[in-house]
């Protein structure tokens, strides 16, 4: 008899593991759901980005509540200066698709359209952030205090403390979700959706229109061809809401025919105000300094740039107090970003995704005195690196950075894993430079 249950035993413990692992499935399913849902209500949309994450809801809910946080909450910064150095940010790295996102949601939260002209368009006070921008984007090591100093002490254009810190969290947070975008391709989807056969805008989402926010801002109504460009973008709706605001606008229209010489059609006059959106969100008119790019630390003479020791200046110890202190709750927000990211559930060994980590920090001038750096050439393959790499430090220049072959027997799952992993060590390096800059200009 004792034989008999223990033969049944086995039956019964696989089909339980099977109902769990099942109830484990359905849960994560949900929890991605409910998450797409509160994105629909809060924003009309899911961006690509979120539905690439969408394979790690833990890590997703984290990312989403830190960016929302940071763009949509109280803060010193008003809405659409967020926005708009988010475009900045993403400029630097000529990332379309973010610069196409946040174009849009600048218009949403009442932003001048005439800023999105350029850099030179925006007010004194933004293009003071152009440099600091730079230098965080693609040689971070070399933020100091006179930076600080200079922003904070520009006369009638000067910044808060607390203005700038949330400006530093939002320019290093689209810097390192740039490294996430090429990684992931995602920057690849705008150039296919701005040829859809429909005239479809970038930004697009049918959801947009469900929710109502088809209708046209009160700062749009001005007939020029700027604008004509903006509510094209901003509306986010399809060829036929768009014909039928050019009907309601005769004197628009009229003006459309003058310019084509009465040689276009009404649908050819769409397609190009499609064309004219494009160029209008082209990153190349937010960027001073374009020969300014990433540079070898390990070359650089160390005698002016010292390496950050780990030891000296952390996360953990210094950057996570002074960022919670100057910007409420931040601190926590990031904190549990990177928490989430490294605990993921994964096929890759604790071991690997520390190597993938300090070796992003390695490249970027970041040291730990008790990491043996041996482990990431015994863990990560040649290809590998090159990749991260790539990545973390110059997205811009692979655009569609070549995959280790390595990966060809990952889950898709997994590979975005480590696309996470590159993005929030990027994101990490980046602040513990701007906050010791600004530390030592606290101290001086």
């Amino acid at each position: 008899m004792i034989i008999c249950t223990s033969k049944m035993e086995y039956p019964l413990r696989s089909q339980c593991k099977r109902v769990q692992k099942q109830v484990m499935v359905n849960s994560e399913k949900e929890r991605v759901s409910l998450l797409f849902m509160k994105a629909l209500v809060s924003r009309g949309s899911v961006d690509a980005v979120s539905q690439q994450m969408a394979s790690h809801p833990q890590y997703l809910e984290s990312f989403l509540r830190t960016q929302h946080y940071i763009l949509h909450m109280d803060g010193p910064l008003p809405l659409p200066y967020r926005h708009y150095i988010a475009i900045m940010a993403a400029a630097r790295y000529h990332c379309s698709y973010l610069v196409c996102l946040h174009s849009a949601q600048f218009l949403r939260v009442g932003g001048d359209p005439l800023w999105l002209q350029g850099l030179e368009a925006a007010p004194p006070r933004l293009r003071l952030l152009d440099h600091i921008n730079k230098v965080l984007a693609h040689q971070p090591w070399l933020a100091a205090c006179s930076h600080i100093q200079t922003l904070l002490k520009a006369g009638e254009q000067c910044w808060s403390l607390a203005e700038l810190v949330q400006a530093v969290v939002i320019l290093a947070h689209c810097h390192s979700l740039c490294s996430f975008v090429f990684g992931c391709d995602t920057d690849s989807d705008l150039a296919h959706l701005a040829k859809s056969p429909n005239g479809t805008p970038p930004t697009f989402c049918p959801f947009d229109a469900a929710n109502g926010n088809a209708n046209v801002p009160q700062s749009l109504k001005a007939p020029s061809e700027q604008i004509t460009r903006r509510r094209s973008l901003d509306s986010s709706c399809d060829m036929v809401c768009l014909k039928e605001r050019i009907q309601r606008s005769q004197e628009e229209q009229e003006k459309k025919e003058e310019r084509l010489l009465q040689t276009q059609t009404l649908q050819q006059t769409d397609l190009e105000d499609e064309e004219e959106m494009l160029c209008f969100a082209d990153p190349s008119h937010f960027i001073t300094d374009p020969d300014f790019c990433h540079q070898e630390f390990a070359r650089r003479d160390e005698d002016h740039l010292q390496v950050l020791r780990v030891q000296d200046y952390s996360w953990e110890v210094h950057g996570f107090s002074l960022i919670n202190r100057l910007y409420s709750d931040i601190g926590h927000l990031l904190d549990d970003r990177f928490r989430s990211v490294t605990s993921l559930p994964s096929l890759h060994s604790s071991d690997l995704k520390r190597a993938i980590w300090n070796y992003i920090h390695y490249v970027l001038g970041i040291r730990y005195d008790d990491y043996d750096y041996g482990e990431v050439n015994q863990l990560l393959e040649r290809d590998l690196k090159l990749y991260i790499k790539a990545v973390a430090c110059f997205p811009d220049v692979t655009k569609t950075p070549v995959c280790p072959l390595s990966w060809t027997l990952l889950k898709a799952s997994e590979r975005i894993h480590v696309n996470l992993l590159i993005m929030e060590a990027r994101l990490q390096a980046e602040l513990l430079y701007a906050l010791r800059a600004i530390t030592r200009y606290m101290i001086a």
